[in-house]
Parts: C-alpha cells; structure tokens; sequence
C-alpha cells in the first residue's frame, strides 16, 4: 500500500451541515487481481487530520489461489505506518528483526523515525488457497523534535483494545481515549482512532475533546444534522462542534484524529518530514543502498521511483 497511481480527486460531494468542513472522495486504484485501495489522504480539500497524513482502505478482497499482496521492502522515515485489518492476515517484516502477522482487530504499528524498511506479503500457507483480505494503513506524522528517532515496532492484540457498547452501538478504542476507554498503545502525540459499528436507527455522539476529527465510512449510511452520507466517505469535522451521528442502515465507521501538527509535513513516496532537504538525503540513501535490509525478505525491494 505504498504505491498508488491514482490522481486526486474533484472537490467532493455538496452538504448542508456547518459542522462538517469537507467531504472526500477517496481516488481509487485497482492494483491488479482485483485488488482495490481507496486513498483518502492526502486530499486536495485536507493534507492532513490531527496527526494523521495518509489514510488508505483497502480491498475487500478475494485473492485467487497462489496469490495474495506484495509489498516488497521500502524504506519509511518520519512517520509511524499504522495497519489495522477487518479481514484476512498481513505477515510484516522489517529492518529491526521483526516478522510478525497481523490479523483483524490487532495493530501493527511500526514507528520509521531516522530509517526503517519493511515488506508486507501474504505468507506461504494462506497463499495456498486463495485469501482474503480488507483493512486500512495510515500513517501518522511525528513531531519535528521526533522525526529522527530510533525506529521502533510494537503489535498490539485484539484483545487489549477496550470497548464502549450500549444501545445499538459499540466501538472499540484502538488509539488514545474515547467514551470512557483510553486505549493501550503509545504515540508521540495526541491521536485518535476508533472502530464503530450502530445498528439502524442508533446515534452516536462526537465530542470535541479533540480538536481535529474525521470518520470514514465503510459500510452503511449515516446521517449528520439533516445530511446523508453513505459508504467510502471521509467526512472532515470542523473543531469545537458537538457532532451526533445516526445510522440510517446498519453502520460500520472509523473516527480519527488529535491535536494539529506543529506546523505542515512534506511527503515524497514513502517519506515524511518537516524538512525538504531530510526527504532529500532519503531519496539518496535509498537509492545508494544504505538503509538496512529486511531479514528473511533480502532479495527484493522497490526502487526509487524516477520522479
């Protein structure tokens, strides 16, 4: 998921509601095999939300027998590449030693710093038959105090996400704290994400404990304030509203965000920074061969791309 070809988008649909600062159209690419990514961020209406500067939904997909995703190394800094599934099994490898699977509900978050390269392929056994496979990436920016870090990975169990139900709702907290729930994992910064699901005709409340929000929907249709919204939208909030959500049909949604960064992030392919001149001196890297290799995954890589 690290490479789209796709072009941004026209602006998005038109609304009513004075809370909502921008609908998105994620542009799509079918990267063969049937293999859909929708890109919502970065947008020509939001660069970024919260920490949040790239925000990908993939598939749902049914690989065909002997095949399945292959992402081959690529190097990453200044960023933390969160991956989060609702279906199917992703094998990570990286830099550091790491191989480890991540399956629906689990968080793998991988935190690039000064340097890292990782690889995300379906592993041999699950290749065999066919799988499937349906989930987000994205990538959260780090302060500029912490764009040069060491690099780090940590993976989180679906069952150390606590989770808020009641009336036709339920949403697990997968990053920082909402509706009474602070989740486990650890950022640099104030961030926000979230899994809901409400059943038909159940609303939920959206406070503005944190300054930027979005949600994303996946499955179903919402309405906010008199406007509808249906699946593969990421509805920008503006801050300090009180927002209520309410599923029209049974709903699936993310809520995302945090505190604003502390100033504007330039990407280039694979690369975050603060700094021009830092993504640079990694596209020269790269190109030279000096970040490390992904044990178990040495033979292949992408290249830099030539423009």
């Amino acid at each position: 998921m690290s490479f789209f070809p796709g072009k941004d988008p026209a602006a998005g649909d038109t609304f009513q509601c004075e809370a909502i600062k921008a609908v998105i159209v994620p542009r799509t690419a079918d990267l063969g095999d049937g293999f859909t990514v929708r890109r919502a961020l970065p947008s020509v209406q939001s660069r970024m939300v919260g920490p949040f500067v790239f925000f990908d939904h993939f598939g749902p997909t049914v690989f065909r027998s002997g095949n399945g995703l292959d992402v081959r190394p690529h190097p990453h800094i200044g960023l933390a590449t969160v991956t989060y599934l609702f279906d199917g099994e992703i094998m990570h490898r990286d830099s550091l030693g790491t191989a480890a699977p991540i399956r629906p509900g689990a968080v793998n978050w991988m935190t690039a710093g000064r340097g890292i390269v990782h690889s995300e392929r379906t592993d041999t056994p699950r290749r065999v038959k066919g799988d499937s496979l349906h989930g987000l990436q994205m990538w959260v920016a780090l302060p500029a105090a912490q764009e040069e870090m060491a690099p780090d990975f940590a993976h989180y169990a679906v069952e150390q996400f606590p989770m808020a139900s009641d009336n036709g709702k339920t949403v697990r907290v997968v990053v920082g704290s909402a509706y009474g729930a602070r989740s486990p994992v650890k950022t640099a910064s104030e961030t926000l994400f979230a899994d809901a699901h409400l059943k038909a005709g159940s609303t939920l409340p959206l406070d503005a404990d944190h300054e930027e929000r979005a949600i994303y929907v996946l499955d179903g249709e919402i309405e906010i304030a008199g406007d509808r919204f249906g699946s593969d939208r990421l509805l920008v909030f503006k801050p300090g509203d009180r927002i209520t959500i309410r599923a029209l049909t049974d709903t699936h949604f993310t809520i995302f965000g945090g505190a604003p960064m502390d100033g504007p992030r330039h990407i280039w392919w694979n690369f975050v920074s603060s700094r021009k001149d830092r993504i640079e001196q990694a596209k020269a890297e790269w190109a030279a061969g000096h970040f490390q290799k992904v044990p178990g995954d040495e033979i292949e890589f992408i290249p830099l791309p030539a423009k």
